[in-house]
């Protein structure tokens, strides 16, 4: 079938939560992937930052295709080795050796956890940031910062309060002894790559210890080396009680994690929480083979390097406002408001990028793309801006 076949099937056998796609991809490798006509594009936005390795990556399709062999599920009765093997390396990661790994699907899933662990302080209130994303199950649209998102779905969890991202005065405003938790993306993704100020988080960390609240590090996004850490907060010095993480933790396969850390990691309960799929022997294999890989081959040093790259060159694009981000997790702010636009015309000219609001194109590339790759976009995004205006 070519893409127009596939499109009218999507039309027929879907939902229409999504709309309806303008292509439908059927193959990759790497950065690169195929449509159903034939047509081959570079992935700067790898499944929503997702596919931190790219796509068909060797060891993934190695570690993968072993294990379903011997072991494709055991849900939460029973342990496994590759769901305690990864669990112990997320630890590792965390460098803290109280943290306790709970297992999930995905980043809504794991902020889901989150939310009910901070009931188990006894407390309601939590606050978030406007504009934030954190998933769009009821618990997880409540904590989202996103009007849109939201108010078709009113009334969603009470005692949520929503204040400024970076402004250190509405935080200090909103948090009190009732406050359960504080939750917030070391780098607003879904908000345009929003980067806070240097000392943000370091402060809301002091506030959140003052009052007793837990500080929850939503690191979906920028978890997993994307922005040259593991997961995008140790710039700041702290120590978070509960980091959620997704999307590139299983290379491309369905997998979360909510990491509790010191006391947190003691509030569930036995019975408290679980997940039917959460630690599935297949994701978690792939799980452990995308980090090998991303450890043996340097590429959270290599993403650093690479955003400094690309906030160069991009910088002295004319129709470039801003560069923001860190590591390969970008926000390409512009002087106008056709971000959309924009995306649409980069698809034409072979390249995916995703318009994260009408001002700005944001990519998330895997952390495998090469320096010909990066300078193959910056050529064809230069290009179309240029026939743009």
């Amino acid at each position: 079938m070519r893409n127009l076949d596939l499109i009218e099937k999507w039309k027929n056998t879907t939902q229409n939560n999504y709309g309806v796609p303008s292509l439908a991809l059927v193959k990759g490798k790497g950065l690169v992937v195929t449509d159903a006509d034939g047509k081959t594009y570079l992935d700067f936005l790898g499944g929503i930052a997702t596919n931190i390795l790219g796509h068909a990556h060797p060891a993934i399709v190695k570690a993968v295709s072993k294990q379903v062999t011997q072991l494709s599920h055991v849900s939460n009765f029973y342990a496994h080795p590759n769901a305690l093997a990864l669990a112990e390396k997320l630890i590792s990661m965390t460098g803290e050796e109280s943290a306790r790994v709970f297992f999930a699907q995905s980043g809504a899933e794991a902020n889901e956890a989150a939310l009910k662990l901070s009931r188990r302080t006894g407390r309601t209130h939590i606050v978030a940031a406007q504009g934030a994303f954190h998933g769009r199950t009821m618990g997880a649209l409540s904590l989202t910062g996103q009007p849109s998102k939201r108010e078709p779905f009113l009334p969603l969890l009470k005692g949520i309060k929503h204040v400024p991202f970076s402004d250190i005065a509405a935080m200090r405003r909103a948090i009190n002894k009732k406050t359960a938790m504080v939750i917030l993306e070391p780098i607003m993704g879904e908000a345009g790559v929003i980067v806070p100020a240097p000392d943000y988080l370091a402060e809301v960390r002091t506030l959140c210890d003052a009052s007793g609240a837990l500080l929850v590090i939503d690191a979906v996004q920028t978890g997993m080396g994307r922005t040259g850490d593991w997961f995008g907060y140790e710039y700041s010095g702290i120590t978070p009680d509960v980091i959620t993480l997704a999307k590139g933790l299983g290379g491309g396969l369905p997998l979360g994690a909510m990491i509790a850390i010191g006391e947190a990691a003691s509030l569930f309960k036995a019975g408290d929480h679980g997940s039917t799929f959460g630690g599935n022997p297949v994701t978690t294999a792939a799980g452990l083979a995308t980090i090998a890989v991303i450890e043996k081959q340097n590429l959270m040093h290599k993403a650093a390097k690479h955003f400094d790259f690309l906030s160069t060159e991009l910088s002295l694009i004319p129709s470039v406002k801003q560069v923001r981000g860190a590591g390969l997790l970008v926000g390409i702010e512009l002087n106008s408001d056709n971000a959309n636009a924009v995306a649409q015309k980069m698809l034409e000219a072979g390249v995916l990028v995703n318009a994260a609001n009408p001002t700005t194109i944001r990519i998330a590339p895997a952390l495998i793309v090469t320096p010909a790759q990066l300078k193959k976009f910056v050529t064809i995004f230069r290009k179309v801006l240029s026939h743009d205006n």
